[in-house]
């Protein structure tokens, strides 16, 4: 039997006593026992042997130890339903069981290490890094990235998640799946929050293209002291939202955690749910942030959120498009991802050509084209769906009609002109004055001599 320190002590100053090098008084002091309880150890030691000093509940189980069914049961559900679960989480899972397991999770990790099973995560040794304080209230600052996985193991496609988490609370207040990291990604999710929420003060994130323009500046933006903007960027800067560009990936330490957590929690939300498209995958996403949330959501220092309300005279599809201008040619198109879009004309302008035009690329996929602030014509792209900056393929339009074929009610430019008949009264149809008939007479009598008279 292996004896502890403490029971090897006590065997040291017994032997001690017994060789009258010790008393029993000065022994219960070294061993901080009372004098009666060291009576009793002398005794024990001297009638069995050093061996009687051991714990009497050595090799004994507790009454409080899991059954060994149960710790069965938890084993067999750690190697086949959740092999890959950390213990916080399979702890969570075996509550939610049909037939709920009752336990502690430091019970649960310590039967998981008993039966040689580690930790399904692999964590670095970490560095020596500065804390950055929280905000003080939710709303101030949210931190977005794109984390790209395969998020469906196999199923699926690999896609692209991206989310938005905030700084004060660790509240997750939108996501998507996408198939890659895009603007539209970004832009749908935050207009979700801007019109659930309201507008945060500002949003933390890399220097991806997506919110800083690679582009170089043009002459005008050069005279006027402007930087080039990415779609995502103008849109911050008409929201009056500040852009923090992040300058190491543990800058935005919270976003990055949270996605070990999607990628260990998610991913098996997913598996449950046999998501195996992107739309499943989305439908699934909605119903784990509320549960997320609810569960991982804490207080911020200040209880007072400071979302801004979005202004009811805002239009979100003036906010939430990719925005670009071009100038029409002469035969009345315009040149977009190497399509032309044909203008029709108007009730007010029969031709556009040499006009600036805008196009808003709507985020259903829709394109319209305006001019001075007015919507000339709105096609639609042969996928619906969220658009990619620069790229739009249209739908096969109807051939529209020719000017010649144009209601003439609606078009007055391009109404047949019929001949003017003067009316009764106009002076036209009116008799020549006296005066005028008596210079006429004597203008015939004057034409009517002979030149050789005259002379």
């Amino acid at each position: 039997m292996t004896l502890t320190t403490t029971e090897l002590k006590r065997i040291h100053v017994i032997h001690e006593i017994n060789a009258r090098r010790m008393t029993a008084k000065k022994g219960a002091e070294v061993l901080g026992i009372s004098v009666r309880q060291m009576r009793r150890l002398i005794k024990k030691q001297r009638e069995k042997g050093d061996g009687a000093l051991a714990h009497g509940n050595r090799g004994k189980q507790s009454p409080q130890r899991i059954g060994e069914e149960v710790r069965r049961r938890i084993v067999e559900l750690a190697k086949t339903k959740y092999p890959d679960y950390n213990d916080t989480h399979l702890w969570e899972k075996l509550q939610a069981e049909a037939d709920p397991i009752e336990i502690s999770r430091s019970t649960v990790r310590s039967i998981r290490r008993e039966a040689g099973m580690g930790s399904p995560r692999k964590r670095r040794p970490p560095r020596h890094r500065q804390r950055r304080e929280r905000c003080l209230r939710e709303g101030m600052m949210l931190q977005t990235d794109g984390s790209e996985h395969d998020w469906l193991e196999g199923r699926g496609p690999k896609l692209t998640l991206i989310a938005y988490i905030d700084d004060a609370t660790n509240k997750v207040p939108g996501g998507i799946f996408r198939e890659q990291e895009d603007a539209a990604g970004y832009m749908i999710v935050l207009q979700k929050i801007c019109l659930t929420l309201g507008i945060p003060l500002s949003i933390y994130a890399d220097r991806h293209t997506i919110f800083q323009s690679s582009a170089k500046s043009t002459l005008e933006q050069e005279l006027s002291g402007e930087q080039p903007k990415s779609q995502f960027g103008r849109l911050l800067d008409e929201l009056g939202i500040e852009l923090i560009p992040a300058q190491s990936p543990q800058a935005k330490g919270r976003i990055e955690r949270l996605w070990g957590t999607f990628q260990d929690r998610l991913v098996k939300a997913l598996r449950e749910a046999n998501a195996c498209t992107l739309e499943q995958a989305n439908r699934v996403l909605a119903v784990f942030l509320e549960q997320y949330n609810q569960r991982f959501t804490i207080e911020a220092v200040d209880p007072e959120n400071v979302y801004m309300p979005w202004p009811n005279e805002f239009d979100p599809q003036r906010f939430f498009v990719f925005r670009y201008q071009r100038t029409v040619m002469n035969d009345n198109t315009i040149a977009f991802n190497n399509h032309h879009l044909q203008i029709p004309p108007s009730s007010e302008r029969a031709s556009f050509a040499k006009a600036k035009v805008d196009l808003h690329h709507h985020m259903d996929g829709r394109l319209s084209v305006l001019f001075q602030g007015k919507t000339l014509v709105i096609f639609l792209p042969a996928e619906p769906g969220p658009p990619r900056v620069n790229k739009f393929k249209p739908a096969p339009q109807i051939s529209l009609p020719q000017p010649a074929q144009l209601d003439q009610s609606h078009n007055p430019r391009q109404a047949s002109k019929q001949p003017h008949k003067p009316a009764p009264g106009h002076p036209w149809r009116k008799p020549l004055l006296p005066q005028n008939a008596k210079r006429r007479e004597k203008t015939v009598d004057n034409s009517s001599v002979s030149p050789s008279l005259v002379d």
